[in-house]
């Protein structure tokens, strides 16, 4: 059975929704799938319908499934149903447990394939040679253990790790994976996220808009006083907070993305505060590309735990990033005829493919970040949280 792998730019097209989620039951006798779970939640209003790019990888991955069920003996199926391990978990030992064997790499496939039939990767990329070299040993022996694999990436696969060092040690994965997977594109003219209605938020262009910030940062902590706070990250790791209350945190630009700060650090500042406010992000350029790097994490970090922004900015969300082109983007771009006009419109120009093929995703996050519907989620949340510390408040007092 050929591995399959789907590769496209799904991150800014992606509708807000989660995608279709399907298990492989071939026992009960009622048809599944994710093309029957994506049309089950289009007719319950759940989902947009009409996005042809989605429905063409829909059918794809409903032939998969349809595949899967119908060699449920030949794959062995039932041997995973009562499996409790995860790939995560075997995964995060991969270094530590096969030191001194001949191919560890060919025990570690064995783990997995015994594990899992199905390999599902999100976001797949290759950003270090140690990887780039590990790769193609790796998925060779999974394949040969009759494993299938899903993934998506922002590249097609003659893209991955390119411009990399030692790109030659790695074109044998790349052929292996045009040669086992199914490379298809998703492609949409449409940005979900974007459809939300913007402008909604907590996004002030101008950076002399900080004393407004303040302003809206205090009236979301209402009566609350703010005062610097401290944050348990990892390894007794402590990051600073200038300015919290009333699961609010407020930080300049700097103190969040010019320091050596990494997503363990963000995401224990999002497991104490729901809402972050931050002053001074800048336009993003060849001088300051390692924040540009950290705010990328910040964001991504911030959407996932549903947190709220606020923020002064020196543009839009796109005006940010207008500065960052990946490779090929800047290939193509046609220098000016006059060569001091040119030098001044590529002085500052970062040309870098990981921030290049990030900014969209980032971009449409914010955007997203910045609308009413997102807020209704983030306000929901809230609540939640809030009725279910009333009710152990409750209980505990009864008890």
């Amino acid at each position: 059975m050929p591995a399959e792998m789907e590769l496209g730019a799904n991150n800014s097209s992606s509708p807000p929704q989660s995608l279709p989620v399907f298990l492989l039951d071939a026992t009960d006798g009622i048809k599944g799938g994710p093309l029957v779970e994506y049309e089950r939640r289009v007719a319950a209003g759940e989902l947009f319908d009409g996005d042809l790019c989605q429905l063409d990888t829909l059918r794809e991955l409903q032939r998969l499934y349809d595949e899967l069920v119908k060699k449920e003996n030949e794959c062995r199926l039932d041997r995973y149903a009562t499996s409790e391990k995860s790939g995560r978990q075997v995964l995060l030992f991969l270094v530590i447990k096969h030191r001194g064997v001949a191919d560890p790499l060919e025990v570690v496939a064995d783990e997995i394939s015994d594990d899992a039939i199905l390999l599902c990767l999100d976001e797949f990329m290759v950003t270090d040679v140690a990887d780039a070299l590990i790769l193609n040993r790796l998925f060779g022996h999974l394949f040969s253990n009759g494993v299938i694999l899903v993934a998506t990436s922002n590249r097609a696969p003659d893209n991955l790790y390119e411009g990399g060092l030692q790109r030659d040690l790695f074109l044998p994965f790349i052929a292996t994976v045009k040669e086992r997977c199914a490379v298809h594109e998703i492609g949409s003219s449409v940005d979900y996220r974007k459809m939300t209605s913007g402008e909604q938020g907590f996004y002030l262009i101008g950076l002399d808009m900080s004393g407004l910030l303040k302003v809206k940062f205090q009236q979301l902590i209402g009566e609350h006083q703010p005062q610097p706070q401290e944050v348990e990250v990892v390894m007794g790791r402590k990051l600073q907070v200038p300015l919290g209350a009333n699961g609010c945190a407020y930080f300049p630009f700097e103190e969040l993305c010019d320091r050596p700060l990494g997503a363990a650090d963000y995401f224990g500042l999002f497991k104490k505060f729901h809402t972050l406010a931050i002053d001074g992000v800048p336009i993003f350029g060849l001088n300051n590309r390692t924040a540009a790097y950290r705010f990328v994490t910040l964001i991504d970090v911030m959407y996932e735990n549903k947190a709220r922004l606020l923020c002064t900015a020196e543009g839009s969300p796109f005006e940010l990033f207008e500065r960052v082109v990946t490779i090929s983007e800047a290939k193509s771009m046609a220098p000016r005829t006059s060569s001091r006009s040119a030098k001044k419109d590529f002085a500052d120009l970062c040309v870098d493919n990981e921030l290049g093929f990030a900014k969209d995703r980032t971009i449409s996050r914010l955007t997203e970040i910045n609308s009413k519907e997102y807020l209704e989620q983030h306000a929901a949340m809230l609540a939640g949280k809030k009725s279910e510390q009333e009710t152990s408040a409750e209980n505990a007092v009864s008890s």
